[in-house]
């Protein structure tokens, strides 16, 4: 297939899944998907309705955003509360809710928050107001994390003093490694991430087939390549083989972009890091080298940060572990809806909350 529309045939469709109802058979499979994208065109193109009733395609921690911790969000908040300060973050972040205000309430009251396209978008601000700071929230995974660096790297040979990165950048195989261990979860295989994958490339993924025997591949976006990646998993499933495939040839290899790769290196090292749902989690986060500190927000100010509290009765936790389900939710659709968001998950534009209530509510 050359052309878009081609992957969207719903001729090529319901084939896909008649091979996947007649490989599948009388079996219970359980696959996880960990991509915010695959997670909206699950929901958009109607594939679990799609799937046997013994399929099952679960939704993962595959949204940047929804698994940013309350903690990040709330020194985001104190951030922009700075005098002379401008915080200038992607779309998505502007309105998911701290621990007692966003981003969104912050400049209603006053604070200078801007959004825009890229990091290096607020390089070049930072270039235009050399007497404001301005802070670049760095929030997503290995997609969006090579342009943050990029841009880091840009201020400090271009000497712009004024601009500094909050890094919350997070790697998703560790991520994995947890789902993986996860008894309550217990998936059969992995849809593994298009965008990601671009980046890091499929090998990384190779501890899950060797460790613990769980089948993953990497899929596209599109219709027929999230039922295709389903079709290769069951059939790994249903032949006791553990492996990591691509589906995704036509974008992914088993090495990435070496070149990406390497600008991150040379801005980011591993640590730490909380994810919602998750925990802390070692070696999943992505924080700026030491050498670069000038350009390290959270370094660079003391900001007083609230007590962080987590909404009463949200269940974004859970939702993002894949234990949840967003209608099992007692908020998801009353108390939590797009236009008054309670959690991450119902906010971002990648949320499983989001998904659902826009594609899936009557179902």
């Amino acid at each position: 297939m050359k052309y878009l529309d081609e992957f969207r045939k719903p001729e090529v469709a319901r084939r896909l899944a008649a091979q996947i109802e007649r490989v599948a058979g009388t079996r219970r499979i359980a696959m996880m998907e960990v991509c915010g994208t695959h997670t909206m065109a699950a929901a958009r193109y109607g594939i679990r309705e799609l799937l046997p009733a013994g399929v099952e395609l679960i939704s993962g921690p595959g949204c940047p955003v929804c698994v940013t911790s309350n903690r990040y969000l709330d020194t985001a908040v104190a951030l922009a509360r700075q005098e002379n300060t401008t915080l200038v973050t992607f779309g998505d972040m502007f309105r998911v809710p701290g621990s007692t205000s966003s981003l969104e309430w912050e400049k209603m009251r006053g604070a200078d928050v801007r959004i825009v396209y890229s990091p290096s978008d607020a390089v070049e601000l930072a270039a235009r107001e050399p007497d404001r700071n301005i802070v670049f929230l760095g929030v997503g995974f290995e997609t969006t994390a090579p342009l943050v660096a990029a841009s880091v790297l840009e201020a400090r040979d271009r000497s712009i003093a004024n601009f500094s990165v909050f890094c919350g950048h997070k790697v998703i195989p560790p991520a994995l490694n947890a789902l993986a261990t996860d008894a309550k979860l217990g998936v059969d295989g992995f849809l593994c991430p298009g965008h990601v994958s671009a980046i890091i490339g499929a090998r990384p993924y190779e501890f899950l087939p060797r460790d613990y025997g769980i089948p993953c591949v990497v899929a596209g976006f599109e219709p027929s390549d999230i039922l295709e990646g389903v079709l290769m998993l069951v059939k790994q499933v249903a032949d006791g083989r553990a492996e990591v495939e691509i589906q995704y040839s036509r974008v992914v290899d088993w090495d990435g972009n070496l070149k990406a790769r390497e600008i991150m290196d040379r801005a980011f090292d591993r640590a730490a890091a909380e994810w919602r749902g998750l925990g802390v989690m070692p070696d999943s986060g992505l924080v700026i080298r030491p050498e670069l500190a000038r350009w390290d927000a959270e370094r660079l100010f003391d900001v007083q940060v609230e007590e962080t509290r987590e909404a009463p009765g949200c269940a974004c936790g859970d939702v993002l572990r894949g234990v949840t389900r967003p209608p099992e939710c007692p908020l998801f659709a009353a108390g939590c809806t797009p236009d008054n968001p309670v959690g991450p998950c119902m906010v971002s534009s990648e949320g499983t909350c989001a998904a659902y209530y826009r594609y899936l509510r009557s179902t």
